[in-house]
């Protein structure tokens, strides 16, 4: 039998936290499962029940493996792997795995939103590697203008794909939209790669994955979600570049979720001042939203 445990994402980590850290304590397995995530998805329930930071709260835990899906497909390799990782077989010394109860003394905690949108269908040549480890690119810009890239996760991923078509229709801007399935889970990953570097300080340091897989990635980087601007600030170390971040801190509840996202300034219209403003300060357009001519490189005669 595999535990799954379902509460309100405001509540979990808050009312049953002591009961969380004594399951990480006697090495429980299983999912846990925030309903209602993020802070503008629930209307009508008063801000007791307006999430912006059970992920912060789950990141204390070091049992605790946090995700943020944006799509059920994500949702659907999250679980499968995460059945691997705590209740795979023991690894025997050549590497295959032996039937039996091995595997990790870890839990998962993932968050499910309370608003409907639409499910694609898993792409072709899913970055699956990317989806589990944390980031993945989901959809490149095809405008020809500026570059820039948008970090999202959860139930901001519609507005930050809205936002993508708005800066290439009305601002020739082309922006790569990167599904975040964890901001925490690159975090880790990132604190370890540091903590090998203090430990063995001879040996050429190595990179965290959500710095290798933007290390290419041009211009400058929006983070956007439904939750506190601490949760996407996770990796902020690790990200090349300028970094933006938007998020739902403070109360500033309205009466309908696209009210409440424009309150947080988290919705696609606010993606795309922020994309226009970290151009802005690079340089690649100015602050009317047009482009520079390239200078010359080459001389005249």
């Amino acid at each position: 039998m595999i535990p799954v445990y379902i509460f309100y994402s405001m509540f979990g980590f808050q009312r049953t936290g002591d009961g969380l850290w004594a399951a990480a304590d006697q090495m429980a397995r299983g999912f846990v499962l925030g309903a209602t995530a993020g802070r503008t998805t629930l209307t009508g329930e008063g801000l007791q029940h307006a999430d912006g930071h059970s992920l912060l709260l789950a990141s204390t835990n070091p049992a605790a493996v946090t995700y943020d899906p944006a799509f059920s497909y994500e949702i659907a390799h999250i679980v499968r792997d995460g059945l691997r990782r705590m209740y795979g077989g023991t690894t025997a010394a050549d590497g295959t795995l032996e039937p039996g109860f091995g595997g990790e003394n870890i839990f998962y905690y993932i968050t499910i939103y309370n608003e409907p949108y639409t499910q694609p269908a898993e792409p072709e040549n899913l970055d699956v590697e990317g989806l589990l480890k944390g980031i993945y690119l989901y959809n490149r810009g095809a405008a020809s203008g500026p570059k820039a890239q948008i970090l999202t996760s959860g139930v901001i991923m519609p507005e930050s794909l809205r936002a993508q078509q708005m800066l290439a229709d009305e601002w020739g801007v082309s922006a790569d939209v990167w599904s975040v399935t964890s901001w925490g889970e690159l975090r880790r990953e990132g604190i370890e790669c540091d903590r090998q570097a203090l430990l063995d300080p001879g040996k050429d340091p190595a990179v965290p994955y959500v710095q290798r897989v933007l290390n290419d990635a041009a211009g400058p980087f929006v983070a956007v979600s439904d939750w506190m601007r601490a949760v996407p600030d996770q990796i902020r170390q690790w990200v090349p570049g300028d970094y933006t971040v938007l998020g739902a801190d403070g109360f500033g509840f309205s009466d309908t979720r696209p009210a409440a996202r424009r309150v947080f300034n988290i919705d696609a219209e606010s993606t795309v001042v922020a994309v226009l403003a970290a151009l802005g300060r690079e340089g690649t357009i100015d602050r009317l939203g047009r482009s520079r001519p390239q200078r010359s490189t080459g001389s005249t005669m």
